[in-house]
């Protein structure tokens, strides 16, 4: 998994704790340590997939756009990482010159579809079961 996706359902879980006011970038980029530019783009992609939604103005910001219990951690990940694949051979346009004769692709692929079959079994609710210890290791 990349660092975008991992900080995508970082980003949800810091969300998900904090369900009653929204939040914004700077906010969530300064209780993980990572740059706000980076959050923001985890942003764009997480509203852009219709797992949180962006408020303007004063008591602005980011908020789930549904109940954390509604959002699967595979469809996360899914969105998240789209186009990103195990290996080359998975993907589109491969160029792998041993594809035709090669035993490896079918494992793998059904690795992949196991790692997110797993994934699609919990939500976002699911992560943040310890709500209280969470929210106050996110407090700055």
């Amino acid at each position: 998994m990349t660092k975008f996706t991992d900080y995508g359902l970082r980003v949800l879980m810091a969300l998900a704790v904090t369900q009653e006011r929204a939040l914004g970038a700077g906010q969530i980029a300064a209780q993980y340590g990572i740059s706000q530019h980076h959050v923001a783009k985890i942003a764009t992609a997480l509203v852009a997939g219709g797992f949180v939604v962006s408020e303007r103005g004063r008591g602005g910001g980011l908020r789930l756009a549904r109940g954390a219990d509604q959002i699967s951690l595979g469809a996360v990940v899914r969105h998240l990482s789209a186009g990103d694949v195990l290996v080359e051979c998975l993907g589109v346009g491969s160029t792998c010159c041993i594809a035709p004769a090669c035993g490896l692709r079918g494992p793998l692929q059904l690795a992949q579809e196991a790692f997110y079959a797993t994934l699609d079994g919990y939500s976002v609710a699911d992560t943040v079961g310890q709500r209280a210890a969470l929210r106050g290791l996110l407090t700055n």
